[in-house]
């Protein structure tokens, strides 16, 4: 009716309402609903903790998925895209196009019972879609906010949600333990609780409802499926976390160890899944006309992290760290709809440009979306061209002990705990004893985050490890510059850590930007990476040589680390002594990325949203 409420309107203004034969006005409401279904679909297909190393595509040699393979050779492979180190905030800026740090996603994930969610002022994805006639579905996980039914999926633009909402469930009776007094079901249909799907694996239930959905969609309107996987998160910690039916893990022989081989059967079902989306949208003369983007939300949780074994090898650390196996995401966009396919773009791309990008792709006008930190890619993309980003802030968590990392141009800076305990090059577990003698140190981890419960008090970047980093770059930069000398690094390294138990207050240590600024030479830095056409062959980071001391030239808790990305992928060589006016150059910015920040969300755990008082379920107990 809203269309043809602006037809009316348009209508009167032309003073011709009155006189209008009723065949006109059928052809000019025919008109407009052709128009919306001239609309591509738009199927967004999201993993859970899927390593760079877990798709052959990427030249992974023990885990073959083909139907994945096919749709990334076919359309554009995303070497130099990146998502947050962990879930929530992944998913808060795929939804929102804005960064976590704007909208308090930054540190860790909702946990629990805790109070809070991705801000209701926001205006996320299915709502923009919507407003272009778009039926609008999402089966799967949430993990956005479920205290309040403000913040439920069916509440902010999805007409329909099959799935759960927390962060991990079992695969089977999908229930989800926080902990052994906090363990309830998490299963529903919209807001009623399914009770009777226990027993049947998941990733197979989101296939067949997405596949429901394909085929009893009306193809006289666009669609917009969002499809966000359980596949390949752990499922709880009690018994064996990896699950997979049996059959899936026969297809692995060749692996011997037993926890990859469980793993490599989860990203099989995720792979034939999304082959059989493939093949629906096929069967119902929908697929020339979609558009499909598949992403991960992070790095894989490699090395038994998180009781898991995904992997990113060759690129350095993993999930929750901003080490690029943290961040580098697996994801390409594929459709005919493209001018432009078959290649493998290495402009940037942050998880945060897919709103714009593929609302643009839809037809609609990205300009009306106002204070998104994301932009609209989908020209540089579908027609191969010179994209717009040159710089990706990666995170600022102003928790525990502190982390930062920004990507400009070619260059990338860490400062803080970014993940030292979680800073190696993880192999694929491949024989039966490798996962015996694990390196990932989950509770290191959890410590580096603040705890789960909310965030460490007193604890923040800029207000003790970092300030003091920023305190002595301020220092050295005016006693020397101001002299007209040259930047003292090795006197900024001997002093770094010397003032740690200052008593001073965090206003005492910022930055005079302007009187910096001026005497910073400040050199423009762009990605020189360059785009290719990959004939189907996998896309491989090549690392280069390893230097011997690549595990110790770099500690960001102590001072910060450089690394040119472009050349050297698998962060071996920290350049921070060498480029001294680019670490000054890029703490500034990240300075400035700091003063936009709002504070995070996060809340303790409420214990009137155990499971426990409300039938054994997780649901929203808050009335707003």
């Amino acid at each position: 009716m809203n269309m043809i409420f602006k037809f009316i309107q348009i209508l009167q203004n032309a003073q011709i309402a009155v006189m209008m034969n009723p065949c006109v006005w059928l052809l000019l409401i025919c008109c407009g609903f052709a128009r919306s279904a001239e609309r591509p679909n738009i199927i967004v297909i999201v993993a859970d903790d899927l390593g760079w190393n877990d798709v052959s595509f990427h030249g992974s040699n023990q885990i073959p998925t083909p139907n994945i393979d096919k749709l990334a050779y076919e359309g554009i492979i995303l070497n130099n895209y990146y998502v947050s180190p962990i879930c929530t905030p992944t998913r808060g800026a795929l939804m929102s196009g804005r960064h976590p740090i704007h909208t308090g996603l930054q540190h860790s994930v909702i946990f629990a019972s805790q109070r809070y969610g991705l801000p209701l002022e926001e205006k996320i994805m299915p709502q923009w879609f919507q407003e272009l006639g778009y039926r609008t579905h999402m089966v799967g996980k949430w993990h956005l906010g479920m205290f309040a039914e403000e913040y439920l999926p069916t509440f902010r633009g999805f007409e329909s949600h099959y799935g759960y909402y927390q962060g991990c469930e079992d695969y089977y009776d999908h229930t989800y333990e926080a902990d052994l007094a906090y363990w309830g079901l998490d299963w529903r249909r919209n807001l009623d609780l399914l009770r009777n799907e226990t027993n049947l694996y998941s990733t197979d239930l989101f296939t067949a409802e997405a596949v429901n959905i394909i085929r009893n969609h009306n193809t006289s309107e666009p669609l917009y499926l969002y499809l966000p996987h359980q596949a390949v998160h752990s499922g709880n910690t009690g018994g064996d976390p990896l699950q997979a039916p049996q059959h899936y893990v026969d297809r692995f022989p060749h692996i011997n160890n037993y926890h990859r081989r469980l793993f490599a059967g989860m990203v099989a079902a995720l792979d034939d899944s999304v082959g059989a989306v493939v093949k629906t949208l096929k069967d119902q003369g929908m697929y020339d006309n979609t558009v499909i983007m598949f992403t991960t939300d992070n790095g894989g949780p490699a090395n038994g992290f998180d009781a898991n074994a995904a992997n990113n090898f060759p690129l350095r650390g993993m999930k929750v760290t901003q080490w690029e196996g943290g961040v580098r995401g697996t994801g390409f966009i594929s459709s005919p709809l493209l001018n432009q396919s078959g290649y493998v773009s290495n402009h940037m791309l942050h998880v945060c440009d897919w709103l714009p990008t593929l609302y643009t792709a839809a037809g609609g006008d990205a300009s009306v979306m106002k204070n998104l930190d994301g932009q609209s890619e989908w020209d540089s993309l579908t027609n191969n061209k010179a994209g717009k980003r040159q710089e990706i802030l990666h995170n600022i968590d102003p928790s525990g002990k502190g982390q930062m990392g920004l990507r400009v141009g070619d260059y990338k800076i860490v400062v803080g705990d970014i993940g030292m305990a979680l800073s190696d090059w993880y192999p694929p577990w491949a024989k039966p004893s490798d996962s015996e003698m694990l390196h990932a140190n989950n509770s290191a981890a959890f410590k580096m985050f603040g705890g789960k419960n909310g965030i460490t008090e007193n604890e923040s970047p800029i207000e003790k490890r970092l300030q003091q980093n920023l305190k002595h770059f301020e220092h050295a930069v005016a006693e020397n510059m101001g002299m007209g000398g040259d930047f003292d690094f090795e006197i900024l390294e001997s002093n770094i850590d010397s003032n740690i138990e200052s008593e001073l207050k965090f206003e005492t240590y910022r930055m005079d930007f302007k009187g910096l600024q001026s005497k910073i030479f400040k050199k423009p830095l762009k990605n020189t990476m360059k785009s290719y056409y990959h004939k189907n062959h996998p896309v491989k980071v090549e690392c280069g040589r390893k230097p011997f001391n690549a595990s110790t030239n770099c500690d960001p808790r102590v001072s910060p680390c450089l690394f040119n990305i472009a050349n050297d992928p698998c962060e071996y060589n920290n350049i921070a002594v060498d480029n001294k006016d680019m670490v000054i150059q890029l703490l500034l910015q990240l300075q400035q990325y700091e003063d936009t920040m709002v504070p995070p969300l996060n809340t303790p755990v409420d214990p009137a949203g155990n499971p426990k008082y409300h039938d054994g379920a997780w649901v929203p107990w808050v009335k707003l």
